[in-house]
């Protein structure tokens, strides 16, 4: 008996069905695909809109504000000026209030002397990762380019740790 070397012949039916197969999960997979990134699309931009809601302002005061209504808002600074407001709230926490030439807030940095009466990074800047330096300080930065403006989270470690929250315009 001999044995053909001949490979056996397929069939045009089965070449078509092979091609719609084919092309019937090459079609699943753009739409599985396609959700899924829509999927990752609206995720990310509620992150970032949970994000952007978060640390904005301080005790009412925010950035393009004049200096008035900065005073109106924390009361009298400890010390004053066209450029910059100084304020003591408690013993353990500082703002300064920094503005432009037309006296309208670009930055706000609040000092809590060891930690006492900061909030939680997470409220301030978000889920991310806080890098953590060599000496143990910890810092995060969020970027809000369609808004204008950034917030960090900055705390040092000495024998009295003070964290360290900042807003500010990006001009």
């Amino acid at each position: 008996m001999k044995t053909s070397t001949h490979p056996s012949r397929i069939s045009p039916i089965e070449v078509i069905c092979y091609l719609l197969g084919m092309l019937l999960l090459l079609l699943l997979a753009t739409v599985i695909a396609k959700g899924q990134s829509q999927a990752e699309t609206k995720a990310v931009k509620a992150h970032a809109q949970t994000q952007q809601q978060l640390y904005r302002e301080y005790r009412g005061v925010r950035l393009g504000m004049t200096a008035a209504e900065v005073r109106t808002k924390l009361g009298d600074p400890v010390l004053k000026s066209d450029e910059q407001d100084f304020y003591t709230l408690s013993p353990n926490e500082t703002a300064q209030i920094a503005y432009d030439t037309t006296k309208k807030v670009v930055t706000i940095s609040i000092d809590y002397t060891g930690g006492v009466g900061a909030p939680d990074y997470k409220t301030v800047v978000g889920e991310g990762v806080l890098l953590q330096r060599p000496d143990g300080s910890l810092f995060r930065m969020v970027l809000y380019d369609s808004e204008r403006f950034w917030v960090s989270y900055n705390k040092g470690v000495s024998a009295v740790p003070i964290v360290t929250i900042t807003i500010g315009s990006i001009r």
